[in-house]
């Protein structure tokens, strides 16, 4: 190497510019340039020692979680976007065979295969009629039968069945956790994983 190499002692360590700000002192001297009322402005409730007013306290005037009533509540945006039919619909129906989701589809009644489909007893059905649907109201099931009429209630196999997860968290997080991964005495995640694949391959 040689001899211009050179040795670094502790007293010379230090971070990078910027990296260490001093603390800003306040109340000690007009000097500082912070004296007097120490960055607080002039009076008032928030210059004074204490811990000031609540979040959201707008000086005794209407907050405006009071003054936007329509921002309560929350939209659920994993609910099951049903394909409503009511009767009247179905009476305007013409078709060979009952009626199924995939002849509602076909003659524009409702959005696609993938909804589920629920039947109402809005409007007048005059005719017997046999309808495959996913569900039905009371109302509906008794005015199709009332008309001698039968009715099949189909099983759901949408996407909907099941509320999506509100997280990204994996299954093998849960199984780590199980290990005690990060816990005093307990494996790495390394270890965790590969003892997990063991137990899977056996």
């Amino acid at each position: 190497m040689g001899n211009n190499t050179m040795t670094i002692t502790l007293d010379e360590l230090r971070g990078g510019e910027g990296a260490h700000r001093e603390r800003k002192r306040v109340g000690r001297g007009h000097g500082s340039g912070k004296g007097k009322t120490a960055g607080r402005g002039t009076k008032g409730q928030k210059s004074r020692s204490g811990p000031g007013v609540r979040r959201g306290f707008e000086g005794g005037q209407l907050p405006i979680q009071q003054r936007l009533p329509y921002k309560r509540g929350f939209t659920n945006i994993y609910r099951t976007p049903w394909e409503v039919v009511n009767l009247g619909r179905l009476e305007a129906v013409q078709v060979d065979g009952p009626i199924t989701p995939e002849v509602l589809f076909a003659q524009g009644v409702t959005r696609g295969l993938e909804f589920p489909v629920k039947i109402l007893a809005g409007g007048e059905l005059t005719r017997a009629v046999t309808v495959h649907a996913h569900a039905f109201s009371d109302s509906a099931r008794a005015a199709v039968e009332q008309l001698g009429g039968s009715i099949t209630e189909l099983d759901r196999t949408d996407e909907w069945l099941q509320a999506k997860p509100r997280t990204r968290r994996l299954p093998l997080n849960r199984d780590l956790k199980k290990a005690r991964v990060g816990k005093v005495g307990g494996p790495s995640r390394r270890e965790a994983i590969a003892a997990l694949g063991e137990i899977q391959e056996a």
